[in-house]
């Protein structure tokens, strides 16, 4: 079953610090047959896919929201959970040899299968509430990967930037997903693929849009949000090989692939996505031609080749998502691999500038291999995988207006840039002349090797054996995105052709940008520096104002005041229960003054006189008195009412309050009187009539509706029966809610005795005024700390 399968990582996770330390690295080898009986089981679901069916699988979790633990394998899922599994079956080898010997291992790889069994969760959740929990445990598990290293200043720095972009943006696309499915009456995206058309004909899908777009652009580095990706390579290189290929940044991808047949195809979504991806493909290749670091070029690439995707998810046409479909794949073989290629030269060889390494094929014959493999399908070329997805891609883009060739420019522009920098790589740490590493250079060990070999070779084998991987796994994903079935012809030579002809095109830019690097890397370091401004340190701005602001905010209301606290408590419910009565007029009625009996407004008068003489009250000890006016006010009221035992517990309670705090009052130091401004006293009688018109007002609103006796009929016919009892109070109190009696009275007893220990804790020495000081003594001789 697909759920327990998804749970398995979950399970391995436990057990990683423990076989690490019984086996040390070799236990990855252990811990990768977890991501490769999960393939095991995937394989299981290709036939079923590759006929066009949908697998579902649910179980329920909260019926009475809709929200099940649900899962879909449909072309899309499985394609994206073979890459997630078997693709981490690598990476988790990999993470043994390049951590080989770490104390922390063990914490590593746990997290590593944490994320992996979050991403799968993710890719092939059906609910949208299951899929964003496994949505925001991708965030959680990568912000603890991206800050393994959590010693140094950086790795927290990039964990805390992505955990923030793409929480943020997970908590925004929630929003859009409960609109969707509100909308569409149901959580399960297998149903909403039917309820397109009411979603898009809803007057909120401008909205619903935005919100859902919100989480694909942040989690997927789009445009301004991109800077987190190349900061998160502040972690160690397995975790940039995983997040890279196949799963977190491809998330973003995934999910606008996943709500193309629910959101996609208006002017909308055919505008906004084009453009964000462009400018995301433009910006991430520049600022990749712009570095020397290996890794963060590969990182700038990645930011360049997701703005791709989007953009080509935007134009929607069948043969644009043929070409994002078959991108993505290539991608995540060639990108995995390279990754993996320079932290081996970086394990190896003690740096990752590519201005301070060559030559080194000869120490690294198996490495430079899997580098140039790789690189081929990266730029485009054939036999490989990428050649494919770029005819596709440049097919889509030139058969249309002037829109769709603006957009075939920019994907000319962006793929001859990626061009350059993929056989910089390939390229510049190789061949060449040999430049003495900081390290004394040797191959890889097969942990380290074999991921990269395997990945490369593998994109150029799937284009090879089209037959194969057309029907099974191609087909059904494109079909997947368009939402309905979609015919395709793969070949690797499809005659000469317009987007032959862009093809060559690019490949002649491709190998012009590759000869003029150093040029060009100084042109646009120049101007990137001339702009100054980016949107990482805009980042920083945006956290060193929002610490600013709390510190100001909070250095305002916790004054160490309670009368600041009262006051800022109390103004906000007046606010709460004035605004939406007598503001935004929400109520359908204004409140009534009831019709009051001559006993009534006997109780009535004598409660308002109580009021007044805690107002007009001299001295505290005089007003805490008349307070328990009040409280025999309310008694009498429960006894007009019918309700004697209430009365006679009200009574009791105001008794016994009135003499505990004026026992109180003798312990504590405390003016005689309370002394306020004029001002003051203005600004706390108004908020306190706010309060009590305010609360009036709301009673006198819902006593003037209709009653519902349905709690009440509850009560009277099971308070015998069940709790066998026939004082109905008595009943709730102590059965239909003991636990919150009893949290009520836990409550007062620890404030109690915490009173008790503050008012017995004072300086030595110190003599305290008693009542008689409180009541007769001079307030102008008797000053004390209030």
């Amino acid at each position: 079953m697909i759920g327990y399968a998804v749970l398995t990582p979950f399970i391995a996770a436990l057990f990683a610090p423990v076989l690490v330390r019984l086996f040390g690295h070799w236990a990855a080898w252990i811990l990768a047959l977890v991501p490769a009986f999960i393939c095991y089981r995937l394989v299981d679901y290709i036939p079923a896919i590759a006929k066009g069916e949908r697998v579902l699988e649910s179980h329920a979790w909260l019926d009475g929201f809709g929200i099940n633990y649900s899962f879909l394998v449909d072309g899309l899922s499985l394609t994206f959970a073979f890459l997630i599994a078997g693709i981490g079956f690598f990476i988790v080898l990999y993470s043994g040899g390049y951590l080989k010997g770490h104390k922390h291992l063990g914490r590593f790889l746990a997290t590593l299968l944490a994320f992996m069994g979050s991403m799968l969760g993710l890719v092939l959740a059906d609910n949208l509430i299951t899929l964003f929990v496994f949505w925001e445990a991708t965030s959680i598990t990568s912000f603890l990967l991206i800050g393994f290293d959590h010693e140094r200043m950086a790795s927290r720095r990039s964990a805390l930037q992505a955990l923030i972009i793409t929480g943020l943006g997970g908590l925004v696309m929630l929003a859009g997903f409960a609109l969707m499915g509100i909308i569409g009456g149901t959580f399960e995206l297998s149903e909403l693929f039917t309820k397109s058309d009411v979603i898009k004909g809803n007057e909120l899908y401008t909205a619903v849009f935005w919100l859902v777009m919100a989480g694909a652009f942040t989690k997927s580095a789009q445009v301004p949000f991109h800077s987190w990706l190349a900061n998160a390579m502040e972690a160690p290189t397995p975790v940039s090989a995983y997040l890279h290929s196949a799963t977190m940044v491809k998330a973003g991808v995934y999910l606008i692939m996943r709500t193309t047949p629910i959101l996609g195809g208006t002017d909308l979504w055919e505008t906004v996505l084009p453009i964000v991806g462009g400018a995301t493909l433009i910006i991430g290749t520049i600022l990749a031609v712009r570095d020397t670091d290996m890794k963060l070029m590969l990182a700038y690439t990645t930011v360049a080749s997701l703005g791709l995707l989007v953009m080509m998810l935007g134009v929607g046409s069948d043969r644009a998502i043929e070409g994002a479909v078959l991108y993505l794949i290539a991608h995540s073989f060639f990108k995995g691999a390279l990754f993996m290629v320079v932290g081996t030269v970086d394990h190896e060889a003690g740096t990752r500038q590519i201005t301070k390494l060559g030559g080194l094929r000869s120490a690294m014959p198996i490495t430079a291999l899997a580098a140039g493999l790789a690189a081929l399908s990266m730029c485009g070329l054939p036999p490989f995988l990428g050649f494919l997805a770029k005819e596709s891609i440049y097919h889509a883009l030139s058969h249309g207006g002037v829109f769709e060739w603006s957009l075939a420019i920019t994907a000319i522009i962006g793929n001859a840039l990626m061009f350059g920098v993929a056989a910089s790589i390939a390229i510049r740490p190789f061949m060449g002349r040999w430049i003495d590493p900081p390290k004394s250079v040797h191959e890889g060990s097969l942990m380290l090797v074999l991921g990269p070999v395997v990945l490369s070779l593998i994109g150029l084998v799937s284009a090879l054996s089209l037959s194969f991987m057309q029907p099974h796994f191609f087909a059904p994903m494109i079909s997947a995105v368009a939402g309905r079935e979609v015919p395709i012809d793969l070949h690797l030579w499809g005659g000469v052709n317009t987007a032959l002809v862009l093809s060559v095109i690019t490949v002649g830019l491709g190998v012009a940008v590759f000869i003029m690097m150093p040029s060009l890397r100084k042109s646009f370091d120049q101007l990137l520096t001339f702009i100054g401004w980016g949107p990482d340190k805009g980042f920083d701005q945006a956290i060193t104002g929002l610490t600013w602001f709390a510190g100001r905010f909070t250095n305002a209301l916790q004054t160490g005041e309670i009368r600041t606290y009262m006051r800022t408590t109390f103004l906000i419910t007046a606010l709460a229960l004035l605004v939406p009565m007598f503001v935004l007029n929400i109520w359908p009625q204004a409140p009534e003054f009831p019709k009051m009996r001559p006993w009534e407004i006997g109780v009535f008068l004598f409660l308002t006189l109580g009021v007044l003489q805690v107002v007009l009250a001299r001295t505290r000890l005089t007003a805490i008195v008349s307070i328990g006016v009040q409280g025999i006010a309310v008694a009498l009221t429960f006894m007009m009412f019918g309700a004697p035992d209430l009365s006679f517990t009200q009574f009791m309670v105001e008794t016994l309050s009135v003499v505990i705090l004026a026992l109180v009052l003798t312990r504590l130091r405390l003016m005689r009187i309370d002394r306020r401004s004029v001002g003051a006293g203005i600004i706390d009688g108004s908020i306190a009539l706010g309060v009590g018109v305010g609360m009036a007002s709301l009673l006198m609103l819902v006593t003037q509706g209709p009653l519902d006796l349905r709690l009440s009929e509850f009560f009277s016919t099971h308070s015998y029966a069940i709790a066998h009892g026939r004082n109905i109070v008595n009943v709730i109190l102590v059965d239909f809610r003991a636990l919150d009696t009893l949290g009520e009275i836990t409550v007062v007893l620890i404030a109690g005795v915490s009173a008790l220990a503050l008012i017995r804790v004072r300086p030595s020495g110190d003599s305290t005024p008693g009542a008689k000081d409180l009541i007769q003594s001079d307030p102008s001789t008797k000053e004390a700390s209030s």
